[in-house]
């Protein structure tokens, strides 16, 4: 009979001691990305309310895109995924001295390496927008302003990697919330720049750029005192030569296109949408934000607290716990997630219209800006499943399947874009990523299968029924409940928002009201982490 061989006693946190329930734990996360998104839309509103959409901040969301790309892919994408499965290796079989050497060496190894990137971005900045925004070279003042902008974020880069180091460590050691709430300041940096100095610049756009850099200052400096206070403040130890160190690189250039293909396709389709009318990336923008509340509350969430117990499990050899915790996440996020779509894809015009139609941002634009949020909403379950099951693969470092996966996602994307352009314009290029999504995310379901790696749990058929149960009572209240899209357009702001806040209201409980007649109960979503 083999012996579970139980952790020194040393490195046992109080998180395996708790047993912390997993279920808590997402409560927790989701509430802090809640309160993130929430501020996420006010800053949204006052943009919008502010500068609209048109040239200065078509700039400014190319700008800025380009730095937030590389933050996902290559600081919380692939860094968190390369970093979190060894760091917890090391902590569990070597002891919290290899652990923190290893804290040492990477942050600077990662400091140094994203140091240089920011330089030459800064540097190449009119090359870059060339690249990933050739329309606007049509317009000298337009591109202009978008290489200043694109300068002034593109240091966000640097400290934002050392916060997904940091964040990293704090999840591998059970402290979830200040991770979670770090991208508050952000917001607040957005909000108050916008409102307050936005007058004091020439032009007045520019304050959202020196927004995003304090945002990153601020974020960083947040992470300090929680890694001081479990003893893991990093300092400064170059060993380019240490194993853990080598081994994190060479997981991180797969993870960067396994985790992060839909990041890439979007600046892509920023390359597209260049070429559109003024005003397509802002209204692709204002979608993807809407798309991103219950990718962030969900997918984000999700992946944060299941990473861990993921590489714990595999690391202790334990494959029926490893299937069924994949398995858990897996009908966890279909219960949240296609209502969210579905509601997503009923109420766009009244939650743009709600949210964005105020000052500069007109009619028109809600319903240029609904086409791209219904063709976002049709990938929503599926870039939200990308980030339950590539943990699967990165847990057990497996980093050739997601590669594969994840090139044939990229190629398939942009053949969509060639076919969908023409025909439905900017919402041709949300419906790429949307279809691109469920593509990664079906691949890499049925990678999982073939390798044995996961195993469906009983009563999945029961389970199916009892959805699209609730699906339907949501569908059909939040349909009757939106009436005409004129008088969301026409309406006055406080009407819109009491109306609004009632339909979700009632959608919700409509919605676990019919799943609890039909059989799901709290306790059966109830998991310990490993």
């Amino acid at each position: 009979m083999q012996v579970r061989r139980e952790p020194p006693a040393a490195i046992i946190s109080p998180f395996w001691l708790s047993q912390m329930n997993l279920l808590r734990a997402l409560a927790t996360v989701s509430g802090m990305t809640l309160l993130s998104r929430i501020l996420g839309f006010v800053r949204d509103f006052v943009i919008a309310r502010a500068f609209g959409a048109g040239i200065a901040t078509d700039a400014f969301f190319v700008a800025f895109r380009l730095p937030n790309l590389l933050r996902r892919m290559f600081a919380e994408g692939a860094f968190s995924q390369a970093f979190v499965p060894i760091l917890a290796e090391y902590r569990n079989r070597q002891g919290p001295e290899e652990a923190h050497r290893l804290v040492n060496r990477v942050a600077t190894a990662l400091g140094l390496a994203v140091t240089a990137v920011s330089v030459l971005g800064i540097l190449a900045s009119p090359w870059i927008i060339q690249v990933t925004a050739p329309g606007f070279a049509a317009t000298p003042d337009k591109f202009a302003l978008t290489v200043e902008l694109t300068r002034i974020t593109f240091p966000y880069i640097l400290f934002m990697s050392l916060v997904a180091l940091a964040g990293g460590v704090l999840n591998t050691w059970s402290r979830f919330a200040i991770p979670a709430f770090t991208p508050v300041l952000l917001n607040l940096s957005f909000i108050g720049m916008a409102l307050f100095a936005a007058p004091y610049f020439d032009p007045p756009v520019l304050a959202l750029g020196w927004a995003v850099f304090i945002g990153g200052v601020l974020q960083l400096m947040l992470q300090l005192r929680p890694l001081a206070r479990i003893g893991l403040l990093p300092r400064f130890d170059l060993k380019l030569s240490d194993p853990g160190v080598r081994r994190i690189a060479k997981l991180m250039g797969p993870a960067m296109l396994g985790v992060s293909v839909s990041q890439v396709s979007l600046i892509i389709n920023t390359i597209f949408a260049s070429f559109l009318p003024s005003g397509s990336v802002s209204w692709l923008y204002y979608a993807d934000r809407l798309m991103e509340f219950p990718a962030g509350l969900l997918g984000a969430a999700l992946g944060t607290i299941l990473l861990p117990s993921l590489s714990k499990l595999h690391a202790d050899e334990q494959p029926e716990a490893f299937s069924s915790l994949l398995d858990w996440g897996l009908r966890l996020t279909l219960m949240l997630t296609l209502p969210a779509a579905l509601a997503l894809a009923l109420l766009a015009v009244p939650l743009i219209s709600t949210l964005f139609q105020h000052g500069a941002f007109s009619a028109a634009d809600v319903m240029q800006t609904r086409l791209a949020l219904i063709a976002y909403s049709i990938g929503l379950a599926g870039l939200i499943l990308v980030k339950i099951l590539a943990p699967g693969f990165y847990a057990r470092q497996d980093i050739r399947t997601p590669v594969k996966i994840a090139l044939l996602t990229l190629a398939a994307t942009q053949l969509m874009n060639l076919a969908f352009i023409v025909p439905l314009q900017h919402a041709g290029l949300a419906l790429s990523i949307g279809l691109a999504s469920l593509l990664n995310a079906g691949l890499l379901y049925r990678g999982l299968r073939r390798r044995g790696v996961y195993r469906p749990q009983p009563a999945w058929g029961r389970f199916w029924l009892r959805l699209a149960g609730g699906l339907v009572v949501l569908g059909a209240v939040l349909w009757f409940g939106r009436g005409d899209d004129a008088w969301w357009l026409t309406e006055g702001g406080l009407a819109r928002v009491l109306r609004l806040s009632a339909i979700v209201a009632a959608g919700v409980v409509a919605y676990f009201a019919t799943l609890l007649a039909l059989g799901f109960r709290l306790r059966d979503f109830r998991r310990r982490a490993a």
